[in-house]
């Protein structure tokens, strides 16, 4: 099986770990002695209840989440948690603060204005084409929430230090780069992530509420856009993505009992990203995008000499084994995706490649 793979660097649906798909190839017809699919078997069965508990208390103990915090599993992607959150969260006549960092705070952004919710734009990078993090917030005490983008995939920018609110509870779309790092939750009062870029396959959000913040949700929303909903059924009011929440309990494993938790997968990860930056400070051929302050440990994004070399490269690493390196089509240039499942050989095998790609045409 892995002697076909090739060194994955998508942004999203992104690589897995290959032990956990060896570990859904050997249980795919025959899933925990049960003579079925994991795909088959019943979501209300002693199987899939092991599957979705076990997803849950790896969150915990990853995360270090107390009793106040409820790991939620949801469909619509993070997208949906754009409406969601201030659907739920932000209640009539008050007002949330945003930090707009590009692509996806933009569209969350736009998403609470389209409920007719009052939003204060805190921040903005978008004077230096979203390639910072700003520092200088003009924050609301009075906010029912600061919501910012942990990581922007497309601009290659990250927070590595998470902004003090003086206890107005974050909220925070961490889709590209949940447990990637050790977290702090006691200020978050809402996280939410698309699985498909760190933790699992595309099919399922999480959703990390605190009690006060469920505590707001109105009763009059429909039943399916409501986070109570989902919290008093375990998330399976209705029938959840099983084979998602399934990978994501593999990934989780892997995490934990492989890697050896957030700090160990920490350190692998700064490793990966200075692979990369640290070639690019120094080669002179490759151009990094984004602030040096602000650069993403997840999403490294570059530009080359011009847009013929571009293609070319792009088409070079793939014939070499490194694929998924084009730029988000909105920006154009090259992004390496290095999340927790891609190894640091990965990172090291298209450092050589773009040292030989300059080489040759520098």
């Amino acid at each position: 099986m892995s002697s076909h793979r090739i060194h994955n660097f998508n942004a999203g649906p992104a690589a897995l770990p290959l032990p956990v798909l060896e570990e859904i190839q050997a249980g795919f017809l025959d899933f925990g002695g049960s003579g079925m699919s994991v795909t088959e078997v019943s979501h209300r069965s002693k199987w899939f209840d092991d599957v979705i508990n076990d997803t849950v208390d790896r969150f915990r103990r990853l995360l270090q989440l107390d009793d106040r915090y409820h790991v939620l599993f949801l469909q619509g992607g993070a997208s949906m948690q754009f409406c969601m959150v201030p659907m739920n969260v932000l209640p009539d006549g008050a007002s949330a603060d945003y930090v707009d960092t590009g692509t996806w705070s933009t569209k969350a952004i736009k998403e609470a204005r389209t409920l007719g919710k009052t939003v204060n734009v805190a921040a903005s990078s978008e004077d230096k084409n979203y390639s910072y993090i700003p520092r200088e917030l003009a924050l609301d005490p009075q906010a029912a929430y600061l919501h910012i983008t942990s990581n922007n995939t497309i601009k290659g920018t990250q927070w590595h230090r998470y902004p003090d609110t003086a206890g107005v509870p974050l909220v925070a779309d961490m889709s590209s780069d949940i447990m990637s790092r050790p977290l702090d939750p006691g200020p978050f009062g809402l996280i939410y992530a698309g699985a498909q870029k760190n933790i699992g396959p595309a099919g399922v959000c999480l959703v990390i509420i605190r009690d006060d913040m469920l505590g707001r949700v109105p009763e009059t929303l429909p039943s399916m856009l409501k986070y109570t909903t989902f919290s008093a059924k375990n998330s399976m009011f209705n029938t959840p993505p099983c084979f998602a929440i399934y990978t994501v309990q593999l990934v989780l494993k892997w995490l934990e009992d492989t890697v050896g938790g957030l700090e160990a997968m920490a350190t692998v990860n700064r490793k990966k990203a200075a692979t990369l930056y640290d070639l690019m400070e120094n080669d002179g051929f490759y151009r990094g995008t984004a602030a040096a302050d602000s650069r993403s440990l997840m999403n490294v994004t570059f530009r080359l000499p011009d847009e013929d070399l571009e293609k070319r490269f792009v088409a070079e690493a793939l014939e070499n084994g490194l694929g998924g390196l084009k730029g988000h089509r909105s920006v154009g240039g090259c992004r390496a995706s290095i999340y927790n499942a891609v190894s640091l050989a990965a990172v090291e095998a298209l450092a050589q490649f773009m040292k030989e790609f300059a080489r040759r045409n520098g």
